[in-house]
């Protein structure tokens, strides 16, 4: 049974259309490097390589040079692909080390992972570009030398962070005269326009070239046993097969290892003939998708690593049945550890052809390590600290040459004939995989157009696999707008609900879809955050 779209809760903005493309990201000037470049003649690829480096200008504290990315892409003949760039942690990163140096800090030297994103962007451009990485990057170049505005978002990141960014000379440029900027302040980057110009030309040099070498120089003298080796193996991106899952009369592709986007399936998979019979984001639907969310969590803790096969719930009837039963008995697991924030951003572009790429960048926690490499604007992630454990013989323990398991997460989903139906992803830590389910479940179970479900009144468990958290008690935490009736009813059925103001639940989505009677594509940018979705 299908709920009509009708009965969906209406967002205060219409989704924005294109016949010719569309892109959505959570920043104006993010989504107009897209839509430029789409307007020009580039395609989906070209667009989304455009905005990944404009974003590391307009949202510095949550993506960079130094952090991640991961992308997914559908080409016009129905073939997906991932491409996966995260890095590993130091060579003399043994556990002892850590345990000697007493723990994961989580920021500094020792919190640092490789560097994956230019990695990845770079090999999502020789697979499917048709513009120079020159042409592509010199907007964000010349944006970076000229100045964005900051925004109130940036504002605020820099507010929280101003002690720790203070203390390294290249993000103490973010502040004035000790604090945060005034919004509307322009945000001048000199030494970061040169290095985007130098990698557009190379972006091997970050990881094999002077710039790896300053870099990983920087951070032994930081104390993290970082031997340059693991620096080039990081650099090393291809193309890889997606997981794929059947739900709701569709197919949804997600991103693979280290992302956790086989957790979004497990969801889909255990919720796949139980939603659409229910009033959307009424308590049985939310008590459902939480309960999925536990579950994969549970899963998660107990047995995932990036260096072994992901678990797979989709295909073991039994298991699933289980989890189905443990849903309706109310007998969930108890929570391991987990954190729904993080700072990431994300962003979707459609061509008119019918190429999709859905890209999220990170640098795991706000402003990653806060510590940038001497004289080049390139402020380095600290997901080894957000990702590994240090727990004895766990297949997530910090490890040289094992990537720690990620949050950021990008799913595609196609109908029964491979035909483009909808993109989209969301930044917000361990809340990604819930909220990706959430946003499949009102497209799919509910019809719900793009911008009513990202702006859908959202929920999360929490915790569930972060190692900070482990042994603290389960929370639903859930935005008012699911109204105190369904709160209550959620309170009865035995979770512990935490409200979270109408928009405080987290994450900035991003979701295209493609009118399936028309063919015209319809876009939503999550009003949480300040992305626009535009059409050409």
């Amino acid at each position: 049974m299908t709920v009509s779209a009708r009965t969906f809760p209406q967002s205060g903005r219409v989704s924005a259309l294109g016949a010719d493309g569309m892109v959505s990201a959570s920043h104006p000037a993010i989504s107009r490097a897209g839509a430029d470049v789409l307007a020009s003649g580039g395609n989906a690829v070209d667009a989304a390589l455009a905005m990944a480096a404009v974003a590391w200008l307009a949202l510095p504290g949550q993506c960079g040079i130094g952090g991640d990315a991961f992308a997914l892409v559908r080409e016009p003949g129905g073939a997906v692909r991932s491409f996966g760039g995260s890095g590993f942690g130091p060579d003399g990163g043994t556990p002892g080390f850590y345990r000697a140096a007493g723990g994961l800090p989580r920021y500094g030297a020792l919190s640092v992972a490789g560097p994956g994103a230019v990695a990845a962007l770079s090999a999502l451009h020789a697979a499917g570009a048709t513009r120079s990485l020159e042409q592509l990057w010199e907007p964000a170049a010349r944006l970076a030398t000229t100045g964005l505005p900051c925004t109130a978002r940036t504002r605020g990141d820099i507010d929280e962070h101003r002690e720790r960014l203070a203390t390294d000379p290249s993000t103490a440029s973010l502040l004035r005269d000790g604090r945060a900027p005034a919004v509307g302040t322009r945000l001048i980057r000199p030494e970061l326009a040169a290095t985007i110009a130098a990698l557009s030309r190379d972006p091997g040099d970050l990881y094999t070239g002077s710039l790896a070498e300053r870099t990983v120089t920087a951070l032994v003298a930081g104390g993290a046993p970082f031997s340059g080796d693991e620096w080039v193996a990081g650099g090393d991106v291809h193309a890889e097969e997606p997981l794929s899952c059947s739900y709701a009369g569709h197919v949804v592709h997600q991103t693979p290892l280290p992302t956790p986007g086989w957790m979004v399936l497990d969801q889909l998979a255990i919720c796949d003939g139980e939603l659409g019979g229910h009033e959307p984001l009424g308590a049985p639907a939310v008590h459902w998708l939480a309960g999925a969310a536990r579950i994969a969590f549970d899963e998660r803790y107990r047995s995932a690593g990036s260096d072994r096969p992901a678990p797979d719930l989709r295909g073991a009837a039994d298991a699933l049945a289980a989890a189905r039963e443990r849903i309706r008995a109310g007998d969930l697991p108890a929570p391991a550890g987990a954190r729904p924030d993080g700072d990431t951003t994300s962003m979707v572009a459609v061509d008119a052809d019918g190429r999709a790429v859905g890209l999220i960048e990170s640098l795991a926690f706000t402003f990653g390590a806060g510590l940038a490499v001497p004289g080049t604007g390139i402020v380095l992630n600290n997901r080894l600290a957000r990702g590994a454990y240090l727990v004895p013989g766990h297949p997530n323990e910090v490890a040289p040459r094992r990537r720690p398991l990620h949050t950021l997460n990008s799913w595609i989903v196609t109908d029964a004939e491979g035909h483009l139906r909808h993109v989209g992803n969301t930044p917000g830590g361990d809340g990604q995989v819930q909220w990706n389910a959430q946003l499949i479940s009102h497209l799919l179970d509910h019809g719900a157009g793009p911008q009513d479900a990202v702006d859908a009144p959202r929920f999360s468990v929490f915790p569930g696999s972060d190692a900070g958290d482990l042994g603290s008690p389960a929370e639903l935490r859930c935005e008012d707008r699911l109204g105190a009736g369904v709160l209550a009813d959620l309170a009865a059925r035995g979770h512990d609900v935490v409200r979270a103001g109408d928009l405080g639940g987290g994450g900035s989505a991003q979701v295209v879809s493609v009118d399936r009677d028309t063919g015209a594509l319809a876009g939503g940018a999550d009003s949480r955050q300040e992305g626009v979705a535009l059409g050409v």
